[in-house]
Protein backbone atom coordinates (compact mmCIF):
# COMPACT_ATOMS: atom_id res chain seq x y z
CA UNK A 1 0.00 0.00 0.00
CA UNK A 2 1.20 3.83 -0.71
CA UNK A 3 -0.36 6.20 1.25
CA UNK A 4 0.99 10.03 0.95
CA UNK A 5 0.20 12.01 3.79
CA UNK A 6 0.70 15.98 2.53
CA UNK A 7 -0.22 18.23 5.72
CA UNK A 8 -0.23 22.27 3.56
CA UNK A 9 -1.40 23.66 7.04
CA UNK A 10 0.05 24.86 10.52
CA UNK A 11 -2.50 22.17 11.63
CA UNK A 12 -0.66 19.51 14.04
CA UNK A 13 -1.36 16.21 11.69
CA UNK A 14 0.01 13.04 13.33
CA UNK A 15 0.66 11.27 9.93
CA UNK A 16 0.98 7.76 10.90
CA UNK A 17 -2.57 7.58 12.45
CA UNK A 18 -4.09 8.29 8.90
CA UNK A 19 -1.93 5.80 7.56
CA UNK A 20 -3.02 3.66 10.09
CA UNK A 21 -6.27 4.13 9.74
CA UNK A 22 -6.17 4.17 5.63
CA UNK A 23 -4.58 0.76 5.77
CA UNK A 24 -7.61 -0.33 8.72
CA UNK A 25 -10.27 0.29 6.03
CA UNK A 26 -8.28 -0.67 3.09
CA UNK A 27 -7.88 -4.09 5.07
CA UNK A 28 -11.56 -4.22 5.72
CA UNK A 29 -12.37 -3.78 2.41
CA UNK A 30 -10.01 -5.88 0.65
CA UNK A 31 -8.57 -3.67 -1.08
CA UNK A 32 -5.31 -5.14 -3.10
CA UNK A 33 -2.17 -4.05 -1.14
CA UNK A 34 -0.65 -2.20 -4.03
CA UNK A 35 -3.85 0.34 -3.88
CA UNK A 36 -2.42 4.01 -3.94
CA UNK A 37 -4.57 6.95 -2.00
CA UNK A 38 -2.87 10.46 -0.94
CA UNK A 39 -4.67 12.74 1.85
CA UNK A 40 -3.60 16.18 1.47
CA UNK A 41 -4.37 18.86 4.76
CA UNK A 42 -5.65 22.14 3.74
CA UNK A 43 -6.60 25.49 4.94
CA UNK A 44 -9.98 27.24 4.29
CA UNK A 45 -8.64 28.99 1.30
CA UNK A 46 -7.66 26.53 -0.89
CA UNK A 47 -10.69 24.05 0.22
CA UNK A 48 -13.44 27.25 -0.78
CA UNK A 49 -11.21 26.63 -4.02
CA UNK A 50 -11.28 23.75 -4.66
CA UNK A 51 -14.81 23.33 -3.40
CA UNK A 52 -15.85 26.17 -5.59
CA UNK A 53 -13.92 24.61 -8.64
CA UNK A 54 -15.05 21.13 -8.24
CA UNK A 55 -18.69 21.01 -6.84
CA UNK A 56 -19.61 25.10 -7.21
CA UNK A 57 -20.63 25.68 -3.83
CA UNK A 58 -18.87 28.79 -2.50
CA UNK A 59 -17.27 28.34 1.30
CA UNK A 60 -14.95 25.62 2.51
CA UNK A 61 -15.99 22.44 3.13
CA UNK A 62 -14.88 19.16 5.62
CA UNK A 63 -13.57 16.51 2.92
CA UNK A 64 -13.43 16.16 -0.22
CA UNK A 65 -12.59 12.62 -2.58
CA UNK A 66 -11.54 12.58 -5.93
CA UNK A 67 -11.37 8.99 -7.53
CA UNK A 68 -8.88 8.10 -9.94
CA UNK A 69 -9.02 4.05 -11.22
CA UNK A 70 -12.93 3.79 -9.68
CA UNK A 71 -11.74 1.08 -7.58
CA UNK A 72 -14.81 -1.07 -5.57
CA UNK A 73 -14.05 -3.15 -2.46
CA UNK A 74 -12.86 -6.41 -3.07
CA UNK A 75 -14.29 -9.42 -0.94
CA UNK A 76 -12.72 -12.11 1.79
CA UNK A 77 -12.38 -14.89 -1.24
CA UNK A 78 -11.19 -11.99 -3.71
CA UNK A 79 -9.22 -8.91 -3.43
CA UNK A 80 -9.98 -5.63 -5.72
CA UNK A 81 -7.96 -4.72 -8.64
CA UNK A 82 -4.96 -2.83 -7.47
CA UNK A 83 -4.80 0.75 -8.74
CA UNK A 84 -4.58 4.65 -7.34
CA UNK A 85 -7.69 4.90 -5.54
CA UNK A 86 -7.36 8.80 -5.18
CA UNK A 87 -7.16 11.88 -3.51
CA UNK A 88 -8.80 12.89 -0.07
CA UNK A 89 -8.53 16.73 0.77
CA UNK A 90 -9.43 17.48 4.41
CA UNK A 91 -9.63 21.01 5.61
CA UNK A 92 -8.63 20.83 9.67
CA UNK A 93 -10.32 24.44 10.71
CA UNK A 94 -13.57 22.74 9.25
CA UNK A 95 -13.35 19.57 10.91
CA UNK A 96 -12.28 21.81 14.25
CA UNK A 97 -15.60 23.33 14.23
CA UNK A 98 -17.95 20.27 13.23
CA UNK A 99 -15.42 18.40 16.48
CA UNK A 100 -16.69 21.27 19.12
CA UNK A 101 -20.48 20.45 18.08
CA UNK A 102 -19.97 16.87 18.02
CA UNK A 103 -18.05 16.76 21.42
CA UNK A 104 -15.16 14.91 20.44
CA UNK A 105 -11.55 16.06 19.30
CA UNK A 106 -10.54 17.80 16.04
CA UNK A 107 -8.10 14.46 15.21
CA UNK A 108 -11.34 11.65 15.32
CA UNK A 109 -13.02 14.24 13.66
CA UNK A 110 -10.44 14.33 11.03
CA UNK A 111 -10.35 10.14 11.01
CA UNK A 112 -14.10 10.16 10.42
CA UNK A 113 -13.78 11.99 7.41
CA UNK A 114 -11.20 10.23 6.16
CA UNK A 115 -13.43 7.20 6.57
CA UNK A 116 -15.74 8.81 4.96
CA UNK A 117 -13.91 10.20 2.29
CA UNK A 118 -12.73 6.44 1.14
CA UNK A 119 -16.02 5.11 1.20
CA UNK A 120 -16.83 8.12 -1.28
CA UNK A 121 -13.66 6.97 -3.53
CA UNK A 122 -15.22 3.26 -3.17
CA UNK A 123 -18.29 4.43 -4.80
CA UNK A 124 -20.59 4.64 -1.91
CA UNK A 125 -22.80 7.73 -1.64
CA UNK A 126 -25.39 9.11 0.82
CA UNK A 127 -28.30 11.20 -1.39
CA UNK A 128 -30.71 8.55 -1.04
CA UNK A 129 -31.83 7.84 2.55
CA UNK A 130 -31.25 4.06 2.57
CA UNK A 131 -27.54 4.32 0.61
CA UNK A 132 -27.33 7.29 3.90
CA UNK A 133 -27.77 4.82 5.79
CA UNK A 134 -25.64 1.82 4.36
CA UNK A 135 -22.39 4.39 3.82
CA UNK A 136 -22.90 5.87 7.74
CA UNK A 137 -23.28 1.81 9.17
CA UNK A 138 -20.10 0.88 7.58
CA UNK A 139 -18.51 4.29 8.17
CA UNK A 140 -19.19 4.21 11.96
CA UNK A 141 -18.10 0.56 12.23
CA UNK A 142 -15.16 0.83 10.46
CA UNK A 143 -13.80 3.86 12.43
CA UNK A 144 -15.33 2.60 15.77
CA UNK A 145 -13.50 -0.75 15.10
CA UNK A 146 -10.27 0.96 14.76
CA UNK A 147 -10.55 3.25 17.40
CA UNK A 148 -11.53 0.38 19.58
CA UNK A 149 -7.95 -1.20 18.44
CA UNK A 150 -5.86 2.06 19.79
CA UNK A 151 -5.78 2.02 23.69
CA UNK A 152 -5.05 5.74 23.87
CA UNK A 153 -7.86 6.72 22.45
CA UNK A 154 -11.31 7.96 23.83
CA UNK A 155 -14.50 6.49 21.64
CA UNK A 156 -16.04 8.87 18.80
CA UNK A 157 -19.47 9.56 18.94
CA UNK A 158 -21.38 6.87 16.88
CA UNK A 159 -24.33 9.26 16.18
CA UNK A 160 -23.78 9.60 12.47
CA UNK A 161 -21.37 11.07 9.67
CA UNK A 162 -20.22 14.32 8.96
CA UNK A 163 -22.40 17.04 9.16
CA UNK A 164 -23.67 19.68 6.21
Amino acid sequence: MSIEVNNETTAKIDAREFVDLARYVFDAMFLHPATELSITFVDESAMSDLHEEWMDLEGPTDVMSFPMDELREGSEGELAPEGLLGDIVICPTVAATQARIAGHSTEEEMLLLLTHGILHLLGYDHVEPEDERVMFTLQRKLLLTFLAGRTSRVGISDTGGPRP
